[in-house]
């Protein structure tokens, strides 16, 4: 009996101490297998981001001053050297080439008029040397019962270099019923006088500049 108890103590001790090892492996923090944990990453952790440039905006060039309007070539001389050199020029009329004596002497007589009303000094005598000498070319043309006067001057210095050229036409209803010069009126040789005698004082106003 008293053996019988000995041995149920030794066994109750035995499975104590059982329990005790148990609940220490239990216990044991090493014991206890480690979690894998996953960090989230918040808002404010992590490497930062690089800020991204803004995209450049193209600025526009800087504002110019517009330049000055080009000023137009000046052909015509003030009226004062235009005057002063028409005062100085004396021109000489060539003998008309091409032109019927009838024809030619209404257009001389015209030269000089309109000559004189524009201040140009024609150089008649022998004793006054030109400046200018103007040669005329002249032919026409009939076409039904028109006319047509087809002229060319040529505007030479003393030493015969040509220094500008004046051309043009007339048309004007034939007169006498004839053709060629016979057809042409002393006034359609008047309004060539006058025309020509024009253009050349406005060319001796562009050579004043």
């Amino acid at each position: 009996m008293r053996r019988s108890h000995a041995t149920t103590v030794s066994l109750l001790a035995a499975l104590a101490l059982a329990a005790c090892t148990n609940a220490k492996d239990v216990l044991e923090p090493s014991a206890i297998a480690p979690q894998s944990t996953q960090t989230v990453p918040t808002a404010g952790s992590g490497t930062a981001a690089t800020p991204t440039a803004p995209a450049t905006t193209a600025q526009p060039p800087a504002a110019t001053q517009p330049s000055a309007p080009a000023q137009p070539a000046t052909t015509t001389a003030p009226p004062a050297k235009s005057a002063v050199v028409i005062a100085r020029t004396r021109l000489q009329v060539a003998p008309i080439v091409g032109a019927s004596v009838e024809a030619a002497t209404p257009l001389t007589a015209a030269l000089q008029t309109r000559a004189k009303q524009r201040g140009i000094t024609l150089a008649g005598s022998a004793g006054q040397t030109p400046t200018h000498v103007l040669k005329g070319y002249f032919s026409t043309m009939s076409e039904g019962k028109d006319t047509t006067v087809i002229y060319v001057w040529d505007v030479y210095d003393p030493a015969g270099n040509r220094l500008h050229r004046i051309n043009g036409q007339q048309k004007a209803a034939s007169v006498n019923g004839g053709e060629g010069w016979a057809a042409v009126a002393p006034e359609t040789m008047q309004a060539i006088a006058d025309q020509t005698i024009d253009q050349f004082a406005t060319w001796l106003g562009g050579q004043a500049g």
